[in-house]
């Protein structure tokens, strides 16, 4: 889970302690994780990481710190699979903290994509693709050579675009991000 953000566009307000249903984002979204069938969940945190740890409940989590979060989204992305490393995962499935339209259901669709790993699988929307996105392990090294600035694994996952399974996942959720004033009213 990349909750990393500082929100510049919201004013400066983290996004991962903006609520929803009650709770704060980043809890919703690990819910959703765990409920897809997330056996281990592991939440980035960069801008007010202290107030995140206070605030939110994010037990049994772990809880990365991305020093370098104003760098952006690549950072984070890095800092997640570097954390990954020794644990025998064999793939990770990359949600972001503000699309609190993406349910259970949508993330546990491209966890079944999971094949081996070499696996990439994205949620697809209308056919274009999506979030969460699920890497194989043996892709993590080059989406973490290629992730920069806020483009995330953009770039590795184009040049590797015939490989990825791309699953349906219109019917079930919403992928709309949660970046300006305005995407607040999306929030609950």
């Amino acid at each position: 889970m990349l909750a990393a953000g500082g929100g510049r566009r919201l004013g400066g307000r983290p996004k991962a302690l903006l609520v929803h249903r009650g709770r704060p984002l980043v809890e919703h979204a690990v819910a959703v994780l765990r409920s897809a069938g997330c056996a281990r969940v592991h939440v980035v945190l960069g801008a007010r990481a202290d107030d995140v740890r206070r605030q939110a409940r994010l037990d049994g989590c772990v809880l990365v710190d991305n020093p370098d979060w104003e760098q952006g989204m690549g950072s984070s992305l890095r800092a997640g699979l570097e954390s990954l490393s020794g644990t025998g995962a064999r793939a990770a499935l990359v949600s972001l903290v503000d699309q609190p339209g993406i349910t259970a259901e949508a993330a546990a669709r491209i966890l079944a994509a999971y094949r081996d790993e070499t696996s990439l699988a994205s949620g697809a929307y209308d056919g274009v693709r999506g979030h969460p996105v699920l890497l194989g392990a043996d892709h993590w090294a080059g989406i973490a050579a290629s992730a920069t600035g806020d483009r995330g694994a953009r770039a590795y996952l184009k040049e590797h675009a015939a490989a990825i399974t791309l699953v349906e996942c219109g019917d079930v959720a919403r992928p709309y991000d949660i970046d300006t004033e305005a995407d607040l009213g999306h929030l609950e």
